[in-house]
Formats: structure tokens, C-alpha cells, sequence
């Protein structure tokens, strides 16, 4: 399938772009890119409203479902309903699936690929990651990930350990230092999968360049990120599943007390980091038990946990930090357009007036 083809003369939309309150009238041309010049005989498709660009979901799992990897049409299922809420760029943190062929689609959005989790055996969900039974050979696995990717690699930092009962890291902290190397040479970035607190320090000393979910972290935890530049997905809709986690696990009663204790304090994780400097986005971890297309929530829960711009979290500051383009002067014309400001009611996100996507309109309000 492809998107509605762009018409010749483009379309010309009218409103309040975000983030900077200009009112604009906006062109797209027809090779579906922003124009800084007006287009005579442009389509008129938005008189008024408020434009910004497509929001980002930047934890998301296409191709991985709740009993494992899917087939790929169901994959191209997922990214269509992240689409259709209005996320046009997706970061994949790790997939069973090779969604390679997704990406070529000019009606879904755009995935920057991490390849597959990186664990020990048995010390995460099963059929989902690379298993390496050595940790001395995690750097070479590393570079592995980091060719099959799109310039990140995934890594489970702690899961929980049955002999000892809790949460409890993967990996060696010297091992950490030549892997993530390992990854920046090869032109990749490295996140990793933490809900605990031990795994914390050996991650973020070794030069991580994101903490994925980060329940565990602590004040000096947090200074140090925020010193190096350590960016954070706190997952904040997947962290709601940690009472589930901790009922069913009655056998491990200490990491049941863990995972209701990082539940409970997992806002003020967020709300502390935010108020230290470090950079905060939102994502979903939608695929498993998080079904696709809530980015809107996760906005609402990181305002909620004291996120001071949740909206951009979602949309022009994770585009700047995945190396994306906003909606500049020849730039891919993926926006969202709301008719109210979704500042002032962020259940406006959930009613978008307009998703244009590569400059081809996939969804109008009638």
C-alpha cells in the first residue's frame, strides 16, 4: 500500500506552528517537502490550527507482540496504528523481526532500528534477544548489532536473576567500557533496559548514551547523566505494569517488594531528572504487553510526573536528538495539526485535525 499521491502544485496549510507560536502559512511541494516559497494554485487543506512536527515515539517495539515476534504484515499493523495517532517517527529498541522492508514504505512512518536485545541466557524473554554466553564477547556482539541497526544497539542491563531473587545486572562494568566503545566506533549509539538501581552505575560510567525506563535511578545517578549528556525514556504506561509483574511473582517475594517500590516512586524519578537537566522523552514501549498507538498517553503521564515540556519530549526536541528534522525549509513534510492548542489540553493529541506524512496526507478530519 501507498499514501495519497501529493498534488502537483502542493498544499498550503494556515496556523500557529509550535514550538515558537508563529503564525505561518505553510507550503509542501510536490516531492512532499517543506518549501520556504508560496506554491500559486497550492491546495488549501488547514485555515487554522496548530502545526508541529510528527510526534516521536522513541521506545517502540514493531514486529514484537505479546508471545514474541510477529509476521510482518502485522508489524506494518503496529507502525499503521502508531501512525494513526500521529507518531511519524518511531526509534525501535530492539526487535525479533527485520522490519528492513517497513522502512521503505512511503505510508508508514519512519523506524531507526536497533536490531535485537542483547542478554544473557535466560535473563530475559525468551526468543527475544541475542544470547551471549560469555560476556567477554559482548563487544563483538555489540558491533554486530551496531551493522545490523540503524545507529543504536539495545542492551538489557539488569532482569531479574532467580538465584538471586531481585533484579540484579547482566554484565561486567570493564566489559561495558569495550562494548560501548565498541558501538561508538562503529557509529552507533547504545541504550539499555534498567528498572533497577545496580546496573545504574556501571552503564552510565561507561559512557551509555540512553537509560531506558531508569525507575532505579538516584540523585547522584541523575547528576552524573545529566553531566555526560545520558538521555532518558522513562516508559512511564509500561512502568503501570509493575504491580501486574510484582503479583505474579509470588516465588520472588523481594523482587515483588522491588518492582511496587520503583512503581511508586517512578514520577518523581522523572520530575527529579527533568529538574536536573537531563533530557527526558517520551516513549511507549508499545509491543509485548503495550499495545500500539498510546503516545498520547505517555505525554500525559510525563506532564503529569512534572515533565515542563512533555509535548516536545514527544515531537521536536526527540527529533533533534534522534537527528531528525523539524519542519525547516526543504524538510520531509511529517506534521500533525491540531485545531486547539495541545499544550492547553493534551487530550487535544488524541483528536489530530490533520497527520501529513512525507508531505501525503494520511489522515483528515472531516
Amino acid at each position: 500500500m501507498t499514501a495519497p499521491q501529493i498534488p502537483a502544485a502542493g498544499y498550503r496549510l494556515r496556523g500557529v506552528l509550535l514550538p515558537g507560536e508563529t503564525s505561518v502559512e505553510l507550503y509542501v511541494d510536490g516531492a512532499g517537502r517543506i518549501t520556504a516559497e508560496p506554491l500559486p494554485g497550492a491546495e488549501p487543506l488547514i485555515e487554522a490550527g496548530w502545526i508541529l512536527p510528527g510526534l516521536v515515539d522513541a521506545h517502540c517495539h514493531v514486529g514484537l507482540g505479546p508471545s514474541g515476534a510477529v509476521e510482518l504484515d502485522e508489524a506494518e499493523q503496529q507502525a499503521r496504528t502508531d501512525r494513526d495517532a500521529g507518531t511519524l517517527l518511531i526509534r525501535d529498541c530492539g526487535s525479533p523481526v527485520d522490519t528492513a522492508p517497513l522502512q521503505v514504505r512511503d505510508d508508514l512512518p519512519e523506524i531507526i532500528r536497533a536490531g535485537r536485545h542483547i542478554a544473557r541466557p535466560k535473563r530475559y524473554i525468551a526468543g527475544l534477544p541475542v544470547d551471549v554466553d560469555d560476556p567477554a564477547l559482548l563487544p563483538d556482539v555489540v558491533a554486530e548489532q551496531a551493522g545490523v541497526g540503524d545507529g543504536w544497539v539495545k542492551l538489557v542491563g539488569d532482569w531479574i536473576d532467580r538465584g538471586v531473587g531481585d533484579l540484579a545486572p547482566l554484565w561486567p562494568d570493564d566489559v561495558l567500557v569495550e562494548a560501548i566503545s565498541a558501538a561508538h566506533a562503529a557509529g552507533a549509539r547504545v541504550t539499555a533496559h534498567v528498572f533497577g538501581t545496580d546496573a545504574l552505575p556501571g552503564l552510565i560510567n561507561a559512557g551509555i548514551d540512553c537509560i531506558e525506563h531508569g525507575t532505579g535511578l538516584t540523585d547522584d545517578l541523575i547528576a552524573e547523566m545529566a553531566r555526560r549528556g545520558t538521555a532518558l525514556v522513562p516508559t512511564l504506561i509500561n512502568v503501570e505494569t509493575f504491580p501486574g509483574i510484582a503479583d505474579s511473582a509470588t516465588k520472588y517475594p523481594v523482587y515483588a517488594a522491588h518492582m511496587r517500590d520503583l512503581h511508586r516512586t517512578a514520577g518523581n524519578v522523572v520530575r527529579r531528572a527533568v529538574e536536573a537537566g537531563v533530557r527526558v522523552f517520551a516513549g511507549t514501549d508499545a509491543g509485548g504487553g503495550i499495545r500500539h498507538g498510546r503516545i498520547a498517553d505517555e505525554i500525559a503521564a510525563l506532564h503529569a510526573a512534572g515533565h515542563t515540556d512533555a509535548l516536545g519530549a514527544a515531537s521536536w526536541a526527540a527529533r533533534e536528538w534522534l537527528g531528525r528534522p523539524g519542519l525547516d525549509a526543504g524538510a520531509p513534510a511529517d506534521l500533525v495539526v491540531y485545531r486547539a492548542d495541545p499544550r492547553v489540553d493534551l487530550a487535544t493529541l488524541r483528536e489530530p485535525a490533520l497527520i501529513m506524512l512525507r508531505g501525503r496526507v494520511v489522515h483528515a478530519a472531516g
